[in-house]
């Protein structure tokens, strides 16, 4: 019997923290806990952190092909110490996008697909373009898009032909949601470049100073665009609260006070401040579905009764939306939006059930077992990981052992798998088993986290001091 189906009455909510943030190549910073805001509370579930200008030279971008780049190492280290486990990322040339997820949630975070578009130089090139990554999230079909649009004050049209060209060029191997704005939720964050028109230089900053930004908003492009293009219009975005985010000094709080430059006989002039940095969402209008379509998928973009209510409703609201000032490393200052997510899940029973069995030590073989829950396109390629509480990402594990290599299992039948002592950590500790699906390319079981005992070998691997009549040697 399929989980599925009507499974929770009421509705939970899940708080959602995006940053975007265009870094100018620079080495992030030291510390990343107030862009992240990590005692916040209600405490977050979702993490979106949008990247733009990400130091993608040659050299660098082939050595973090090989490993993490330097920004994903930083938020990784910030947030794994929470519970906080990268679900995915994907990155072209200077465009990073990063998703990380309680770690209570990955089960139920499934079908995880990204790609991206490439707008710079007629297309060819990926500095500028968009990136984005799709998933379900208790059954609620959900995108985040990542972009760096064309530069400079006179390419507002420009922008929106490739904001535009992106939305519509992006798709998915997914049937009920192929393209960008199938999904029910859609957030776009990035530097989407759009400048403040007609006001001079002297009057934007006195606005700003002043604090009476109000006077900059008919100015702003993007919100000028907006009436004239119908799929702006179905874009959200907060109150520009906060000063415009583009273009500062370094490691400054001034606004970009280099001097006139000229270049064979050209005048250059200072950049005047524009709300560059922004984060967009759009909630799909709701439709109703064809008999054809009325079948048994637990993971319908929009679900609708005959009376046009919303079966599985998903309700978006923003809580803040600013600017972090005291950042300095880029030219652009982060810009922060926070929402609550209300839904009604789909489904909260996980694929997989895992558990170990019997006492785990680094002195003897272990066991676990394992059962598949519902249907699900499970692959001799699937691997349960042995991860120790507070991993990083799905393939940060201890050591790893792949499903039943014959006959995939039936629903609910029980298989026990042996885990090889020399994979088990000698010190042991806290830790957890997970089962990823390579084809959702996501963890779609987890066990609770169990002990591993200290292993006598620990001693002998000078691991640990050994102690010879209570003390240590």
């Amino acid at each position: 019997m399929s989980t599925g189906r009507l499974q929770t009455v009421g509705r939970d909510k899940c708080r959602l923290h995006m940053v975007t943030w265009n870094v100018a190549t620079a080495e992030p910073p030291e510390d990343v806990a107030s862009l992240l805001q990590l005692d916040v509370q209600p405490p977050t579930d979702l993490y979106v952190i949008g990247l733009q200008e990400v130091n993608a030279t040659p050299v660098r971008f082939i050595s973090d092909l090989l490993g993490e780049d330097s920004w994903s190492h930083i938020f990784m280290d910030t947030l794994a110490p929470r519970g906080f486990v990268k679900v995915t990322s994907i990155r072209m040339q200077g465009l990073l996008l990063l998703i990380f997820a309680k770690q209570i949630h990955l089960p139920y975070i499934r079908k995880i697909q990204t790609t991206y578009t490439r707008t710079g130089i007629f297309g060819y090139w990926g500095n500028k373009g968009g990136v984005s990554v799709r998933f379900s999230f208790y059954g609620h079909m959900v995108c985040f898009l990542n972009c760096h649009l064309a530069a400079h004050m006179n390419y507002a049209l420009q922008r929106v032909d490739e904001f535009e060209y992106i939305l519509e060029s992006q798709d998915f191997d997914i049937s009920d949601t192929p393209h960008i704005l199938d999904h029910k939720a859609v957030f776009c964050l990035g530097d989407l470049n759009f400048r403040i028109s007609d006001h001079g230089l002297h009057f934007i900053r006195s606005s700003i100073n002043s604090g009476r930004l109000h006077l900059l908003w008919s100015r702003d492009q993007l919100t000028m665009m907006k009436k004239n293009e119908p799929f702006l219009q179905e874009f959200e975005e907060g109150p520009l609260n906060f000063s415009p985010t583009y273009k500062f000094d370094r490691n400054s709080d001034t606004y970009d006070s280099s001097p006139l430059k000229t270049w064979l006989g050209f005048n250059g002039k200072k950049r005047k401040p524009a709300w560059t940095d922004r984060i967009l969402w759009r909630i799909k209008p709701k439709t109703l579905l064809s008999e054809d379509e009325e079948d048994d998928n637990d993971e319908k973009a929009s679900i609708c009764t005959e009376d046009g209510i919303d079966e599985y409703p998903l309700h978006v609201s923003q809580d803040k939306y600013t600017s972090d000032m005291s950042y300095g490393v880029s030219d652009h200052k982060p810009v922060i939006a926070t929402f609550t997510v209300e839904l009604r899940k789909h489904f909260d029973t996980p694929l997989v059930h895992i558990s170990p069995l019997g006492v785990w030590c680094g002195d003897h073989d272990a066991l676990l077992s394992y059962t598949i829950q519902e249907d699900f396109m499970s692959s001799t390629w699937d691997w349960i990981g042995l991860y120790k509480v507070g991993f990083r990402s799905a393939f940060d594990y201890e050591t790893f052992v792949w499903v039943r290599e014959d006959d995939l299992p039936e629903i609910n039948e029980v298989i026990k798998i042996s885990v090889d002592k020399d994979g088990i950590p000698l010190l042991g500790g806290q830790y957890t088993l997970g089962y990823y699906s390579t084809n959702m390319q996501s963890i779609v079981g987890l066990s609770a986290s169990f002990h591993i005992l200290e292993s006598k070998n620990a001693v002998l691997e000078g691991l640990v001091p050994e102690n010879i009549n209570g003390l240590n040697k």
